[in-house]
C-alpha cells in the first residue's frame, strides 16, 4: 500500500463527507504528493455541472500588490503581496474579501456572496468603493479548475477534505499556517494531522 493510499483509506474516506459548493474549502490530504497542491487550502468560488473553480488561499508570492495593482492597496490586507491562486492562467487575478460587519452583499453588486462575510470581488469595480465595504481582501494570480466529475473522483480517492470556509481564512496574517489552522478546527482525528510536515523528509 502506498502512502497516499494509506491516508486516503484511513483518514479522509472515513470522515463524514461535505459536498463541494461555493464557500467551501478543499483541504489537501496529508502527504499529498502533488507539488502544486501539497498543503493547499482551495476556496471554491464556482461549482456546477460544467466545472469547479477556486483559488488556493495558502500560497503567497514575493510580488508586492504595489508593483502590479497599486490602486487596490487601500482594500488589501497585510501582508500586501500577490498570492498564487493556482496553476492555471496566472496572468488573470481573482479578488476575495472579508466584508465589514453589517454589509449587505445583496445591495453591493460588486460583491458575489460565497458565505457569511465572504465575497468574490468584481475587480472591474472602483477600488475605493470596495475598500469601504471590506475588512480586507486578497488578490490571487491564477486559479485551479476541475472538469465535470474530476473533483468528485479526487475526493473519493481521498485527496481532498471538504469543509466550510471562515471569512477570516481569506485574510490570515502572513506567518499563519492556514492548512494547519483549518485542520485544527475540524473534528477528530484531523487535528492530529495539523503538524504533519510539509516535506516528508523532515519527519
Amino acid at each position: 500500500m502506498s502512502m497516499s493510499d494509506f491516508y486516503a483509506d484511513r483518514l479522509f474516506n472515513a470522515l463524514e463527507r461535505n459536498e463541494p459548493a461555493p464557500g467551501m474549502l478543499l483541504v489537501a490530504a496529508p502527504g499529498m504528493l502533488s507539488d502544486e497542491f501539497n498543503r493547499s487550502v482551495v476556496l471554491i468560488i464556482e461549482h456546477n455541472e460544467h466545472l469547479t473553480f477556486g483559488v488556493n488561499l495558502a500560497s503567497r508570492s514575493d510580488l508586492a500588490v504595489f508593483n502590479v495593482m497599486p490602486d487596490w492597496l487601500p482594500a488589501v490586507a497585510k501582508p500586501q503581496a500577490l498570492y498564487i491562486g493556482g496553476p492555471l492562467n496566472q496572468q488573470s487575478v481573482v479578488g476575495l474579501a472579508m466584508t465589514k460587519a453589517g454589509v449587505d452583499m445583496e445591495t453591493a453588486p460588486q460583491l458575489n456572496r460565497l458565505a457569511n462575510r465572504l465575497a468574490h470581488v468584481d475587480l472591474r469595480a472602483d477600488p475605493g468603493d470596495i475598500a469601504e465595504l471590506v475588512e480586507g481582501m486578497r488578490l490571487f494570480a491564477g486559479y485551479a479548475e476541475w472538469a465535470p466529475g474530476q473533483l468528485d473522483g479526487e475526493i473519493d480517492r481521498g485527496d481532498w477534505f471538504v469543509t466550510p470556509a471562515l471569512p477570516t481564512d481569506v485574510i490570515v496574517p502572513g506567518r499563519t499556517d492556514l492548512w494547519g489552522d483549518v485542520m485544527r478546527r475540524q473534528q477528530p482525528p484531523l487535528p492530529l494531522f495539523s503538524t504533519f510536515p510539509a516535506d516528508l523528509m523532515d519527519n
